[in-house]
């Protein structure tokens, strides 16, 4: 099942009616929830141990998403923020809920049972689920809060014929996400199939060369196909890396990127071509 439809559930005592109003929501609209409770409000019981639980199985990748719910929100958005990999968001209204998604990905939400009635929280709850990521222009602020990613290969791919402010950006964007930064590098071959005949301008080895030059860079390898498919097979990066205006999903399906395999997409710099740049000696 796609985990993108199992939402978690965890509450303390005084969210145990919306929680238990909520899954039945989440039902009716297609979603399969996990309830980690608690299951009777005539119990109190600590709000830390549900939401360190709960952020625990979203930091494993078990599930994206889950939603919390106390008196406030408040102390549940404390604890999950701890854990790595959690970006949780405390909503009291609609528009902070869907922003908290399109601005920053958030993967845990936070409610308060005191502060917004049922109606109102499910109103919250529903426009938080439909909010997509607005990957474009985010996704480079996003990386730069997540955790200190130790150990995690992360890989991208292009020409790198000549090289410009661009590809800088993508190199230092890509090398943020993890502890290591392979570079897949088209081979003289390859452009010229991409590109056309009277590309690369610089070859292989000399592009290869700047490359290994420069400090985000920690291994380059050639590749003579015109997709990275199984280049990437190969590698098995933690993370893959494209630019370009495409979505994470695009560039997955494009590319045939396996699911266990987490998809970036660092957001083209407008003004920024190689072909431009060569048409512009040319000219």
């Amino acid at each position: 099942m796609n985990n993108g439809k199992i939402i978690l559930l965890g509450a303390d005592h005084n969210g145990i009616s919306l929680k238990d109003n909520l899954r039945d929501f989440l039902k009716d609209s297609g979603f399969v929830t996990i309830d980690l409770g608690p299951y009777d409000n005539g119990i109190s019981v600590d709000y830390v141990d549900y939401a360190n639980q709960l952020a625990q199985i979203i930091n494993r990748g078990d599930v994206g998403s889950g939603i919390l719910i106390c008196g406030t929100g408040v102390g549940m958005s404390i604890v999950a923020n701890k854990v790595d990999g959690i970006r949780a968001v405390l909503a009291h209204n609609f528009n902070t809920a869907i922003k908290s998604r399109e601005h920053n990905d958030s993967n845990i939400l936070c409610l308060g049972a005191w502060i917004n009635d049922n109606e109102t929280n499910l109103e919250i709850v529903a426009g938080w689920l439909k909010e997509k990521f607005g990957e474009y222009r985010h996704v480079r602020r996003l990386s730069k809060i997540d955790p200190n990613p130790v150990g995690k290969l992360v890989f991208t791919n292009g020409v790198f014929d000549i090289l410009h402010s661009g590809h800088i950006e993508l190199l230092k964007f890509a090398k943020r996400l993890g502890d290591k930064l392979v570079v897949g590098l088209n081979s003289d071959a390859s452009v010229k199939r991409l590109k056309g005949p009277d590309r690369p301008v610089n070859s292989e080895l000399d592009r290869k060369a700047v490359l290994e030059s420069i400090k985000y860079v920690d291994e380059v390898v050639i590749f003579d196909e015109q997709k990275s498919t199984n280049i990437i097979k190969m590698l098995k990066p933690a993370i893959v890396v494209k630019g370009g205006e495409w979505t994470a999903d695009e560039v997955r399906i494009r590319d045939e990127i396996s699911e266990d395999i987490e998809v970036k997409v660092c957001p083209l710099i407008h003004g920024y071509s190689s072909t431009k740049i060569i048409s512009n000696i040319k000219g």
